[in-house]
This record gives C-alpha cells, sequence and structure tokens, in this order.
C-alpha cells in the first residue's frame, strides 16, 4: 500500500511538470490581439514570435540535456528549471519593450527544455511498458488542461491590462513545490551508450515518431498563432469569445488524452491516421467563416492534438525503454518545439505567395500540410500496427 501511494505521488509530480510545457507558447495565444495592439510598431511576425521564441531555447537545451543529466540529477534539473519557468515567464510583467520581452521567452524555452524531457521521459523510466499509453495519454492531458487553465486565465488578465496575462506562469509554483517533496532523485544520463541522443544512431532509430512530431507542431501552431486575429476578422465575436473557442480545443484534447488509452486499444490499425485526417477536417472547416463551422473546426484540431502526441510518444517511449528520458524525449522534445518555432516563419510567407490577402491563407496551407503528414504516416507506418494484446516496440 505504501509503495502504491508513492507511486501516485510520483506520478503526480511528474504530470504536475507536463501541466507547464505546453503554456510556454501557446498560454498567451488569446492575448495576442491585445499584446499587437500594444506593440502597434512592431511586425506581426515578432509580435507571433512571443508564442513561438521559446522554441528555439528549448531546442538548444535539449540537445545539451543528456550531457547535464550525466552530471546533476533530476530533482535538481526540474527545480532550476521550475524556477527558471516562473520567474521568466511571470517576469513579462514588468516589462514594456519587446526586445526585453523576447528575451524573457528565451530564457523561458530555456526553462522547458529543463522540464519537458521529464515531464515524460521520467515515466518511461519508473513505469513498466504495457502502462506507456495510459500514461502517456495522462501526461498529454495535463499538457492540455495547463493549456485550457492557461488559456482561460491569460485571456481574462488580458482585458484587464496586455501584461496580466504572463502572471499565469506562477501556477509553475505549485510545480516546485511537488518536486522538492516527492521527486526521487535519480541519475538518468549515466547508462545512455550514445554521446548525445542526435546520434545518427539514435535519429534513424527514431525518425517516424520525430518526423511526425514535427509536422504535428507545426500543424497545431497555426491555430494559436492565427486563430484569435482571422476570427476577429471573420466575426463580431468579442476577446472574450474567441479565447472561449481556444479553451474548447484543449478542452476536447484534454478528454482525448484521458482515454487515449483505451482508444489505442481499440483503434490499434487506424488511430496513427487520425491526427492529420483531423487537421485536414479541421483547417477545412475553418476557411469556411460561419460561426458553427469554426466551432467544429476548432473541436477537430482539439482532437488531432489529442491523439497525436500521445500516440507518438507512446510508440517512441516503448522502444526506448528506460532510457527515453535521455535517448528519444530530447528528440520529440525537440521536433515539437522545432515545429512551434517555425510554424509561423513557414506558414506565413507561403501563405502571402500562394494564397495572398486571403485572410483564411495560414488555415489554406495547415490543409496543405496536413496531406503531406498523412503521407508521411503512411509511408512509415503503413506496414506496421499494433498486435492485438500489446504495443509493438518496432513502431517509433
Amino acid at each position: 500500500m505504501q509503495q502504491n501511494k508513492v507511486s501516485k505521488r510520483v506520478t503526480a509530480t511528474i504530470l504536475s511538470m507536463s501541466l507547464l510545457t505546453v503554456m510556454a507558447g501557446a498560454a498567451i495565444a488569446p492575448a495576442l490581439g491585445i499584446i499587437k495592439a500594444h506593440f502597434s510598431a512592431a511586425p506581426d511576425l515578432l509580435v507571433q514570435l512571443i508564442v513561438s521564441m521559446p522554441a528555439l531555447l528549448i531546442i538548444i537545451t535539449n540537445i545539451l540535456f543528456l550531457q547535464l543529466s550525466r552530471r546533476v540529477r533530476t530533482r535538481a534539473i526540474a527545480t532550476t528549471g521550475l524556477l527558471l519557468y516562473v520567474a521568466s515567464g511571470a517576469g513579462c510583467f514588468f516589462v514594456d519593450d519587446i526586445y526585453i520581452l523576447l528575451l524573457l521567452r528565451a530564457v523561458l524555452g530555456i526553462s522547458v527544455g529543463l522540464i519537458m524531457p521529464l515531464s515524460t521521459g521520467l515515466l518511461a523510466y519508473y513505469f513498466p511498458p504495457e502502462d506507456q499509453a495510459l500514461l502517456m495519454g495522462l501526461s498529454a492531458a495535463m499538457n492540455q488542461m495547463g493549456g485550457v487553465v492557461a488559456t482561460l486565465l491569460a485571456g481574462i488578465l488580458a482585458t484587464v491590462q496586455w501584461n496580466y496575462a504572463f502572471l499565469v506562469y506562477l501556477i509553475g509554483l505549485i510545480a516546485v513545490i511537488m518536486v522538492w517533496i516527492w521527486l526521487p532523485d535519480a541519475q538518468l544520463g549515466a547508462s545512455s551508450k550514445h554521446s548525445t541522443p542526435f546520434h545518427p544512431r539514435q535519429l534513424l532509430k527514431f525518425h517516424p515518431s520525430v518526423i511526425g512530431m514535427l509536422l504535428l507542431m507545426i500543424l497545431f501552431f497555426i491555430f494559436p498563432t492565427n486563430f484569435a486575429i482571422i476570427t476577429s476578422k471573420q466575426t463580431t465575436l468579442s476577446s472574450n469569445a474567441i479565447t472561449m473557442i481556444m479553451v474548447r480545443l484543449d478542452v476536447v484534447a484534454f478528454f482525448v488524452g484521458l482515454t487515449f488509452g483505451s482508444l489505442m486499444n481499440k483503434f490499434r490499425m487506424t488511430i496513427k491516421y487520425y491526427a492529420p485526417l483531423c487537421f485536414l477536417l479541421g483547417y477545412a472547416s475553418c476557411t469556411c467563416g460561419s460561426l458553427s463551422m469554426i466551432l467544429i473546426g476548432s473541436i477537430l484540431v482539439g482532437i488531432a492534438t489529442g491523439v497525436g502526441v500521445p500516440y507518438l510518444n507512446t510508440i517512441a517511449s516503448i522502444k526506448g525503454g528506460r532510457d527515453s528520458a535521455t535517448t528519444v524525449m530530447p528528440l520529440l522534445s525537440t521536433a515539437l518545439y522545432l515545429g512551434q518555432f517555425f510554424s509561423p516563419i513557414i506558414v506565413m510567407p507561403i501563405s502571402k505567395g500562394i494564397f495572398g490577402a486571403d485572410i483564411t491563407a495560414p488555415y489554406k496551407v495547415a490543409c496543405l500540410l496536413s496531406i503531406v503528414f498523412l503521407i508521411q504516416v503512411w509511408s512509415t507506418r503503413h506496414f506496421q500496427c499494433l498486435p492485438p494484446q500489446k504495443i509493438d516496440d518496432t513502431n517509433s
């Protein structure tokens, strides 16, 4: 019984870190319209980098994560990351210069680069393979719950004043306390065979999941970086109403994550196709412009995210085993945030180049990228499926 209690506390602590990671970028997305109005002289791309800037530093930190984990124990890494998270995230409340703001967002990226591999990799380290689908589903659900809470609070706070939105990062103090009390002080990197998770052998071994995560995140972040701006032009909805629609996406992804374990068992032959198909249908619906189709589109994008992230994490963590925190998870984390960082950089020029001044151009580019994602899934996983009784570790 005591062991069971300890396991639950460890699980809750790891999941508390999962609650925070999505907030690095998506939390302030509903406030982008208000932030853009405040920094009216700044280019649109510079304002959108407020959402995606953390990703660049997350990628750099992930590259160094294995070396760090060989020298510093888990609790110290997690505590440092979380304290930086709170300080840099909430610190944006006190600044009124967009370049200093972006600098603090970069520091936030370093903090998430320390937290992210632990938030999923420790689940593979402490729990057996047969629990991975359930745990990765819960991790994704907590990730989306963080998005729900943060998006809702940031949207409301931003109506007071633009910089109030950044106070949502104080939520990280809860995870700091849990880590201090309950997280075991493990040494993760000592047994790793490679000097870096970016060793060519590692990249070859996990490339279907890594490329899949990259495409999934490019697609997902088209929504938070464009939705508030496009919807305000398509409709007469207020800022609060737009925020609530964005929260709906995270709520849908949360419930999909909670049920992911059973979904993966029931639909093991086809679940790999759900994310690209839902993205395609979701963004196509959003281009229609009517409120009902926008609502349907946001739900479908939420389903795509709720299925896609835990699916890729599950099959990769099973293949990575107990070393996942220092091998495949930094790779997936890098792909996730590389997609987040490059999403506006890739999508905006393509949108203008192909569709011109069409306000729904980013959604149309998303439809094209969804087809690319579908082809990638088919080409790398068409001849692989999950066996009836357990997940096949060749699906990576």
